[in-house]
């Protein structure tokens, strides 16, 4: 009986890598896991101690240190890899180191024969995505950044705290930028498939105090209060990456917002930003088109203007003014 293999690398086995080969392992969403880092000593210990993680959980995964070289038959490669932020900046200027790892590191990943789907975390993630879009020459369809995937679980995270309902009952998504100009689409935003609005409407007394403004002032920033603490944001990407890779195993169809190459879809093209997708073994399956108010349509414009600003730092189009 031929038995198709679960192969995933993971490049970078830093803390994020790390907390998402740990989440791979314990939820069994692949049956071989490979890791690779520039430190090869660091990637076999790694692989170690995620091995004697087996026992414990319900089904087998094998894990190794590999080499480019042997990603040839892998299904997904999750890059982690790049500098995080340092005190002071924001995830864009992480982008010339991270653009230029990329430019190593994508072409010797391709010359081993991949032709798999790339699920992407390393930041500023939007733009890094499109880069390795354009180094890989990959379809669009097949090179997917974690986007704002995070940055909606935080949101739904927060409203449920001031709802007190689970977060999983509650739908909608932070589009754009996964940075300061990402924005919440509050016109289509439900609890329970109740619109948020229309609860904040009917529950006036209790829920008057909300500042929607702030809400997303605070997801924004949350990532850098932990890195301010712990000098670094891991176990929720981390688990973002096992649940998205878990949805292309799966061939679920599941909508998530992640980062995506656009040719058309709300207005925008050559631009990689954060957008509901239905996410399938084959990578993104479709883009789902919401009906933005004009002042939520505003706002994306203006996240994608930052992105393009950026974008051009790296030779991709040109400079434009941006207003935010």
């Amino acid at each position: 009986m031929e038995k198709h293999i679960r192969k995933v690398a993971i490049i970078g086995t830093g803390l994020v890598g790390s907390s998402a080969a740990y989440s791979i392992v314990n939820q069994g969403i692949c049956d071989e896991l490979l890791m690779v880092d520039i430190n090869k000593e660091r990637a076999i210990g790694e692989s170690l101690d995620l091995s004697h993680c087996i026992d414990f959980t319900s089904s087998r995964t094998t894990v190794h240190a590999a080499t480019y070289k042997d990603l040839g038959d892998v299904d997904v490669v999750i890059i982690t890899a790049g500098p995080p932020p340092k005190p002071g900046q924001t995830r864009l200027d992480t982008l010339g180191i991270g653009a230029k790892i990329m430019e190593d590191m994508i072409p010797k990943i391709m010359a081993s024969g991949f032709n798999g789907i790339f699920l992407i975390a390393s930041n500023p993630v939007d733009i890094i995505t499109y880069h390795v879009w354009k180094l890989s020459g990959l379809p669009r369809t097949r090179v997917i950044g974690t986007g704002t995937s995070l940055d909606s679980s935080r949101l739904k995270t927060i409203l449920s705290n001031m709802l007190n309902v689970d977060p999983r009952s509650i739908y909608g998504y932070t589009m754009g930028e996964h940075g300061d100009s990402q924005f919440a689409v509050w016109s289509h935003i439900t609890v329970g498939g109740k619109p948020f609005l229309q609860i904040l409407e009917e529950r006036k007394e209790e829920l008057g105090h909300i500042d929607l403004d702030q809400i997303v002032e605070d997801v924004k920033k949350v990532g850098f209060e932990i890195l301010k603490r712990k000098g670094t944001t891991y176990y929720g990407i981390g688990n973002a990456l096992a649940f998205i890779l878990k949805s292309i195993f799966n061939d679920d169809h599941k909508i998530i917002a992640l980062s995506c190459v656009l040719d058309g879809e709300y207005g925008e093209s050559d631009i990689c930003t954060g957008v509901p997708a239905i996410i399938t073994r084959e990578g993104i399956k479709d883009i789902v088109e919401l009906r933005l108010t004009e002042e939520e349509q505003e706002k994306f414009r203006k996240s994608n203007a930052v992105l393009r600003d950026y974008m051009a730092s790296i030779g991709y189009g040109q400079k434009i003014a941006t207003v935010v």
